[in-house]
């Protein structure tokens, strides 16, 4: 018999999942810009939908019929009842199709022979983001205006995020010591063009959407959507974890992460979480919590109070998600979850922390649609991460976690996405689902060096780490298909794919420092060397930038503040100079190719946002990848250098070289599919034509005319 919390529990997610399924009138609180938050009562904020939700389930039966109408013709022409797409995110084609002649891979096989299976070309450049925006509006990125996880602000030349823009409200009413927000703040999705999921919602299709890259903020469609890659955590980052430790000589910059000194007094810690800027305040500041840790004299656990919670922690022990309140004032409080790790206790503390992720209990900001579905999500299966990058890279990358402590904190969150993604399936009999395990992306980034013997990051490794580490994560996802497969019936349709490949990330290089050496960019006069985002560049001597994972700006007049360089033949021959001298950039020192190819801006496919793509976007060589400096806007006087950091693998390159995989339970018409195929395959699988905005064509076969098929696909080249 279900235990008592448990039956509690799944009475909580039934009635919370009849409200979902009831309303149908979006209700959001919005969250400030990065380091300082405007801050909405969550409660507010239940209470209202809750009143809503109450007023929908009046006028549900009514609503309930015009939609029973609706659905029985929405799939009169469907071709299938169901279709669940799992994306694994940078699934390698030459890794897959080793296991599968290997025989390791008996779930993929058996689809691979009873259906289709083929590597997926990805875009120009093959960055996630931008592929899993071509993936769900079936679009190049000229079409939905995602070229690179960052974008630069060509008045400020600084980076911003390309996904989303979080703005502070407009209006405030001083209050003593308070500024409280009398509007809300912007928060504004910049992928441009329509998912393919909001297209069937429009024609009567039900999705649920969990965990896509490029999804916050959540837009309103008939489904239920919790976003992915780019949602922030508490403190507005992409995910700031925190060290604690006792040792002064550990405490150091860490990219991605905070160090928090801490200091043992009578087997006592008192520390502290820090939180989100408080802009409640008209003199702002960091909301921080206290933090108590009491060292047990075995050493081997440790007592741990914070937000009136006390619980034990052995060492190498993950806690549970812990929730924790922070408090602006005026009453209010926000919400967040996060979860210990204390590393060591003797001779010194260490101790990491998680990036505080939102509250899906109880959010502070939307991380769903409707606002109230992740708040479903966690009655049925309590707290889970929240943040869009969810798997802790930085943190294993900079020693505060270790490879053995980040494996397990991974394969934790997938364990969350699996279940998410089986109840999905379970009580889906109709429509489409959609879930993006980043699983497999996270850990190849990090284990790639011991599949590459001559890795400068193996240079002096103790690890006990192996190339068994992917081989077992490919094993993993192969046991995970074969769930699905067993929730399969004959008119459901199984797509599995990644978004791009991956490559060894041996050497880094330095386009910045390249462009400095080479005249193209300058430093103010006396410095050989700048800072951090262009601290020391002379932007009235500079022609030529670099900034994001794979993009080159020209210095350009009329776009640029301070551009120095015409915009027309004066451009385009400086173009034509620096393509000459890239294409084929030689690494002397290893006696290598660099850079395969330049891709200039105007060959690339059209659409309204080309303006935003760099001039050029780099296509290195396998190997190659543009340097940690680099990608901050550091200039100095090195162009290649040894990539020592456990990020050992990566696909920012060439796309040409980085395809992802494709796999179909239903067999297709081509050979060489594009990720952007997977859009207009999906709509004619629910008996819809695709829109003439979509760059990508449908993959079924068509019976009768083949040849038209043929042209259609012609279309993409």
């Amino acid at each position: 018999m279900m235990p008592v919390k448990n039956r509690r529990r799944a009475r909580k997610a039934c009635f919370l999942f009849l409200l979902i399924l009831a309303f149908s009138l979006p209700l959001q609180a919005y969250i400030g810009p990065g380091a300082g938050f405007a801050f909405l009562s969550s409660f507010l904020v239940l209470f209202l939908t809750f009143l809503l939700a109450v007023f929908s389930l009046l006028t549900w039966p009514f609503r309930f019929l015009i939609r029973m109408i609706k659905g029985q013709k929405a799939y009169k022409k469907s071709l299938i009842n169901k279709l669940i797409i799992i994306g694994l995110d940078g699934m390698e084609p030459t890794l897959v199709e080793k296991y599968l002649s290997e025989g390791k891979l008996p779930n993929f096989s058996k689809i691979k022979n009873t259906g289709a299976y083929a590597r997926l070309r990805t875009t120009t450049p093959a960055i996630s983001p931008v592929a899993w925006s071509s993936f769900m509006t079936g679009s190049h990125p000229a079409k939905h205006n995602i070229f690179d996880f960052l974008s630069r602000d060509p008045r400020t030349y600084l980076p911003d995020l390309s996904s989303a823009r979080i703005g502070k409200p407009k209006k405030f009413l001083s209050f003593g010591k308070y500024n409280i927000p009398l509007s809300k703040p912007e928060i504004k999705g910049l992928r441009k063009s329509v998912s393919f999921w909001k297209i069937l919602g429009k024609e009567g299709i039900f999705s649920t959407i969990l965990r896509v890259p490029i999804t916050f903020p959540p837009e309103k469609f008939s489904g239920h959507l919790l976003s992915g890659m780019c949602a922030p955590d508490l403190k507005g980052s992409q995910g700031t974890f925190f060290f604690y430790t006792s040792d002064k000589e550990k405490i150091q910059k860490r990219e991605g992460g905070m160090n928090i000194p801490v200091n043992i007094t009578d087997g006592k810690i008192e520390t502290y979480i820090s939180g989100p800027e408080n802009n409640l305040l008209k003199k702002e500041e960091e909301l921080r919590l206290p933090l108590t840790i009491t060292v047990n004299e075995d050493r081997n656990n440790a007592l741990l109070e914070v937000s009136g919670q006390r619980f034990h922690l052995k060492t190498n022990t993950f806690s549970d998600w812990i929730k924790l309140t922070f408090r602006p004032g005026l009453g209010m409080k926000i919400r967040a979850i996060a979860r210990f790790y204390v590393s060591q206790i003797h001779p010194h503390f260490e101790m990491y922390l998680t990036p505080l992720n939102i509250d899906p209990e109880k959010p502070a900001l939307p991380i769903s649609y409707p606002f109230i579905y992740s708040v479903y999500l966690a009655k049925l299966r309590g707290s889970y991460i929240t943040l869009g990058e969810a798997n802790d890279t930085w943190a294993l990358n900079e020693g505060a976690l270790s490879e053995e402590a980040f494996l397990e904190l991974t394969y934790s969150n997938h364990k969350e996405w699996e279940d998410m993604l089986f109840n999905a399936i379970d009580k889906t009999r109709k429509g489409l689902v959609t879930c993006v395990f980043e699983t497999t992306d996270s850990i190849q980034h990090m284990f790639w060096r011991y599949l590459d013997k001559d890795h400068p990051a193996l240079k002096g490794d103790k690890s006990r780490m192996s190339s068994r580490v992917i081989e077992e994560l490919y094993l993993k996802m192969d046991e995970l298909v074969g769930k699905v497969l067993e929730r399969l019936d004959n008119k459901s349709v199984l797509i599995i794919m990644s978004d791009h490949g991956f490559k060894s990330f041996r050497r880094g290089v330095n386009l910045n420092s390249w462009l400095y050496l080479n005249g193209y960019l300058c430093l103010r006069d006396g410095k050989t060397v700048s800072e951090e985002w262009f601290k020391d560049v002379d932007w009235e001597k500079t022609r030529v930038y670099a900034l994001g994972l794979g993009g080159i700006y020209i210095n350009q007049k009329g776009r640029e503040a301070k551009g120095i360089v015409d915009s027309g033949e004066e451009s385009r021959a400086l173009k034509r100079e620096l393509k000459e001298k890239l294409n084929g950039l030689k690494d002397s020192e290893k006696n290598g190719v660099a850079i395969n190819y330049i891709f200039d801006r105007d060959e690339l496919p059209p659409g309204p946002y080309k303006e935003n793509c760099p001039d050029f976007i780099v296509g290195y060589n396998e190997g190659y990848r543009v340097s940690w400096d680099s990608v901050t806007g550091k200039v100095n006087q090195t162009v290649f250098e040894d990539n020592t950091k456990a990020w050992s693998g990566d696909h920012c390159i060439d796309p040409r070289i980085v395809p992802g995989i494709f796999f179909s339970t239903r067999k297709i018409n081509t050979d060489n599919p594009s990720i952007m195929d997977i859009a207009p395959t999906a709509l004619e699988l629910f008996g819809l034509e695709a829109p003439s905005h979509m760059d990508g064509c449908s993959l079924i076969i068509e019976q009768d005319d083949s040849s038209n098929q043929k042209d259609k696909k012609g279309k993409q080249q």
